[in-house]
């Protein structure tokens, strides 16, 4: 089994990678810049689990990109057979302050690289009639987030892609389902101060801040067997933050 991970060279995407390399599957690691530590990770995973593991630079926001990189997946290690999208940007701006590049960028990472990923790996799931894809959202695509229009716009277009593309590739044995994280402790926490990440940590039920793993372990639930009959769902990993 081939799993291809979008934006995995750190944080959420590359704990999930170090998941399904546990389960012994062959990882695809994508990454736009970060390369020299997609290829630690990679280096990590081929090492303690033995699996076959590539690295393949796009910025999914380009269809073109994305397409040679799922012919050099395919050649390298076969038909992707569960898909994350998990690549993703995010600013803080005020609304009025967005520029159309901005708007653009962020979009087309989040919304337009789900799109071209998911299209280039359907024909073989559908021929195969299996296939499972999982869309990392945001708790913040399903009720808004001040100052992030931009990144909630394209995390709440993930959400509407989810449930429409589930309907549509159902009869054909293809599953398609998001998880829409909360405050999760990754790279993108390092421009909060200390005083606002404790406001969110008490604003979580939980009472404390998600990591990585947490995300990690519902993709993979998401991804095996045992959810065999879930489709066009939205799973909340957020510390009851989004009841």
């Amino acid at each position: 089994m081939t799993v291809l991970i979008t934006g995995s060279s750190r944080g959420i995407g590359a704990q999930i990678a170090r998941g399904f390399a546990r389960k012994g599957y062959s990882v695809a690691l994508n990454c736009s810049k970060s390369e020299e530590s997609a290829q630690r990770l990679c280096a990590r995973l081929r090492e303690e689990y033995g699996i076959s593991c590539g690295v393949f630079r796009a910025d999914v926001s380009d269809s073109a990109e994305v397409k040679r990189m799922f012919g050099e997946i395919r050649e390298s290690l076969g038909e992707v057979e569960v898909l994350i999208n998990n690549a993703g940007i995010s600013t803080q701006r005020l609304f009025t302050d967005i520029t159309d590049d901005e708007w653009r960028r962020t979009v087309g990472v989040i919304l337009d690289g789900a799109f071209y990923c998911s299209r280039e790996a359907l024909p073989a799931m559908i021929r195969k009639k299996s296939g499972v894809i999982i869309n990392i959202s945001s708790m913040w695509g399903e009720v808004g987030a001040s100052c992030e229009v931009h990144y909630s716009a394209a995390k709440a277009g993930l959400i509407g892609l989810t449930k429409a593309l589930a309907k549509e590739v159902a009869p054909s044995g293809v599953r398609v389902n998001c998880v829409t994280p909360g405050v999760i402790m990754t790279d993108m926490m390092k421009g909060f101060d200390r005083e606002t990440t404790e406001e969110l940590r008490l604003e979580t039920p939980l009472e404390r801040l998600g990591a990585p793993e947490d995300v990690a372990q519902a993709v993979l639930f998401l991804a095996g067997e045992g959810s065999g009959f879930i489709t066009g769902q939205v799973l909340g990993v957020n510390g009851g933050f989004v009841i």
